[in-house]
């Protein structure tokens, strides 16, 4: 059973309201979000956490970020815990927890967008309503999230998603559709031995040749250099 909270080096996520736990796939996409935004110099600007859950990426962004945080979420515990952990930390004026659908949510020229969306379309459904809102699109499929991110992003901002690498073909396309181009693809290993499970992408409207990494998470029982690296200003023993 996940522990009800976990423990960073300048903030505390509780979950034990929200259906999706506090993963590692998701602190490593908070990690590099982070560092996307600083070598995009988007300090200052607005930035939108898509399906905030616990309110991990929000926090994540907020503790290298200057500027201001609009994090939504559809589920009404998902969203309270999130306005709790929010409030628990050194960024409660940084941040904005919004309990909506997408559709509902009007605000416009964000620099940067960031989401973990439902991960499993047209795969099978739990019995949990809850869990299949935060794991399945039943509450926001590819093709919505790309339509608002099209019409809500600034025409130089930027666009990051976490996938299962499965669905890398079908964003892509979606990214076409919308006028987007791949920046950058960077494919996550468990381990060297294992294929890719997920995949971190960078959408922009700038046309550019995608930049193509590989991360992998654990090497020899520990974890890797360059996922120490990221995650060594949040984790508390790293």
């Amino acid at each position: 059973m996940p522990n009800s909270y976990f423990q960073f080096k300048q903030f505390t996520i509780h979950q034990q309201q929200a259906a999706m736990k506090v993963c590692t796939d998701a602190c490593l996409f908070g990690a590099w979000g982070a560092k996307k935004i600083q070598e995009n110099k988007f300090q200052g600007s607005r930035l939108l956490d898509i399906g905030t859950g616990t309110g991990l990426l929000a926090l994540m962004l907020a503790q290298q970020f200057n500027g201001s945080i609009d994090a939504i979420d559809i589920d009404a515990d998902a969203a309270k815990q999130a306005r709790e952990n929010v409030n628990a930390s050194p960024w409660s004026n940084s941040i904005q927890v919004h309990h909506m659908p997408l559709s509902d949510l009007d605000k416009k020229g964000y620099h940067f967008i960031i989401s973990n969306p439902p991960f499993y379309e047209q795969d099978l459904r739990s019995t949990d309503k809850q869990r299949n809102l935060a794991l399945h699109d039943t509450g926001l499929t590819i093709k919505e999230l790309w339509s608002y991110v099209s019409k809500a992003i600034h025409p130089d901002g930027l666009f990051a998603v976490l996938l299962p690498y499965h669905r890398f073909e079908d964003c892509l396309q979606h990214a076409g559709k919308n006028s987007f181009s791949l920046h950058e693809k960077v494919e996550v290993h468990q381990t060297e031995n294992h294929a890719p499970f997920r995949v971190m992408l960078l959408f922009g409207k700038e046309k550019k040749l995608p930049v193509q990494k590989s991360m992998v998470i654990k090497q020899e029982g520990t974890y890797s250099p360059a996922f120490t690296a990221l995650l060594q200003d949040y984790y508390l023993y790293l």
